[in-house]
């Protein structure tokens, strides 16, 4: 699950207990998650993918670039996206919202729960 873990850890050079130790857990705790035989929460891999600045779908094996850029994190790093609901631009979490709501929409579409 966690494939690139290891990977992230040995480019920076970082031995178990360091990396760890910038956790603030348990050196077993994190050589776990290398090996699998622990999973982390969601908290912990938030916490992961900040220390290693990448993301969380590239720590899940989900794209195979360290830096993968998904269409959310594109549309909150410009100075202006643009998109407004009734005159009022959306704030960053209801722009969450929306791309969670639109995946949502369409993973029922293709499994064919589209309402109809």
């Amino acid at each position: 699950m966690l494939e690139h873990l290891s990977e992230l850890r040995k480019n920076r050079k970082w031995s178990l207990q360091e990396t760890a130790d910038q956790l603030g857990i348990a050196k077993s705790t994190y050589a776990g998650y290398e090996t699998g035989y622990r999973e982390p929460s969601l908290q912990s891999l938030l916490q992961m993918a900040d220390l290693f600045e990448t993301t969380v779908d590239y720590i899940l094996g989900r794209c195979d670039e360290e830096r993968c850029v998904t269409e959310l994190t594109g549309l909150l790093t410009r100075p202006d996206p643009g998109i407004t609901i009734d005159g009022e631009p959306l704030a960053t979490d209801d722009m969450i919202e929306f791309v969670a709501f639109v995946r949502m929409k369409r993973l029922l579409k293709t499994q064919g729960h589209d309402g109809q």
